[in-house]
């Protein structure tokens, strides 16, 4: 039996090396042969949502870095593995760069499973998930967003079963070791994870960053973050773009930034995060990627986070200015709820 372990952690992340030492040695013991991917380490350019996968070469990414290898691992294996922090509910923007890059090793066509449209299968035979998160601490509605967003990854890569697991940064080896021997035992059981629902909206795909939002907030100026690689020819950019043509015509001053253009150049993302500062109201329009954000954009939205967290930690503002967040998701699916998870992500991070 094999086992592909994709490490979506850093190097310094003391939880995730304990929680990925737990597990292996759980695995070893039941005879499974693992190998570990960790995916910082790689060479994984972000999707280009070219599609190429499907058309052009089918089954291989247009990319040719350590993806492609990745993939034909996952497919060759009975068991992946997701080892992330996790982020606003979601992946790590750096495992996340490689469950996008998955799309390869299904079909572009469709099929009705559920009552749902999906893609069909590619291959007849595809692996198992199992995905392990942890945090500094529970938090019961970052925690079913990230439930809720294995079990709808589980459902379109085709996985018979699927376990989700979470960890915390205080718990013990003893108590990693056997929360990842019940995770084992579940599969080999064939006990998938319950559905989890979604935590309740407290503002669809928009919330407000402080606050409880209450009050009426006056917008002065706008920020869409467009968070498509295909920047100004994109869907996201043509609707985030008539929501800020309606803002403009209301006297209000608008910017759009495309974060693939930003993330690799400092002084960029610095123009980026002041932008985001200076705004009344930040707009985020994005294609959905395997359920949730691109990579490149969980990135976007954790350096935000970590600004925002040190600038706050400097007390630069004696009291924080109140913003607006809202976020416009768009997708290949009829049924809007494959967006659903997305979108919770979104509120996660706007929270």
């Amino acid at each position: 039996m094999k086992a592909i372990l994709l490490d979506g952690s850093q190097s310094n992340d003391h939880t995730g090396q304990r929680a990925r030492a737990a597990l292996t040695a759980q695995l070893q013991d039941r005879g499974w042969d693992v190998a570990h991917v960790a995916l910082c380490q790689q060479k994984i350019g972000s999707c280009a949502g070219d599609f190429f996968c499907w058309t052009r070469s089918p089954g291989i990414c247009n990319i040719n870095d350590d993806n492609r290898a990745i993939a034909a691992a996952i497919v060759n294996s009975d068991l992946t593995v997701y080892l992330t922090p996790i982020t606003f509910g979601g992946y790590s923007s750096t495992l996340k760069g490689m469950v996008d890059h998955q799309i390869q090793n299904i079909s572009p066509f469709f099929a009705m499973i559920q009552g749902e449209t999906h893609h069909r299968k590619r291959y007849q035979q595809l692996p198992d998930l199992l995905a392990v998160g942890w945090l500094a601490s529970p938090d019961g509605p970052s925690e079913a967003v990230f439930r809720h967003l294995v079990q709808r990854n589980a459902l379109n890569m085709y996985a018979k079963h699927q376990v989700s697991g979470v960890v915390y940064a205080t718990q013990s080896e003893q108590e990693m070791a056997a929360a990842a021997g019940q995770w084992l035992r579940d599969l080999r059981e064939g006990r998938s994870s319950q559905p989890a629902a979604l935590p309740a909206s407290t503002g669809s795909a928009s919330a407000s960053w402080t606050g409880s939002g209450d009050e009426k907030l006056e917008t002065r100026r706008a920020l869409l973050l467009v968070g498509s690689p295909k920047t100004r020819k994109s869907t996201s950019n043509s609707l985030g773009g008539y929501l800020f043509q309606q803002l403009a015509a209301r006297a209000i001053e608008t910017q759009t930034i495309y974060l693939h253009t930003v993330l690799r150049s400092p002084q960029k993302m610095q123009a980026l995060l002041d932008a985001v500062d200076a705004a009344d109201l930040v707009a985020l329009a994005f294609p959905l990627y395997c359920d949730a954000l691109p990579a490149p954009v969980t990135e976007a939205l954790e350096r935000i986070a970590h600004h925002r967290q040190e600038r706050d930690h400097r007390q630069e503002r004696g009291q924080p200015r109140r913003q607006r967040f809202t976020a416009i998701a768009n997708c290949g699916f009829p049924e809007a709820h494959h967006c659903a998870a997305a979108l919770a992500i979104c509120e996660r991070f706007a929270g």
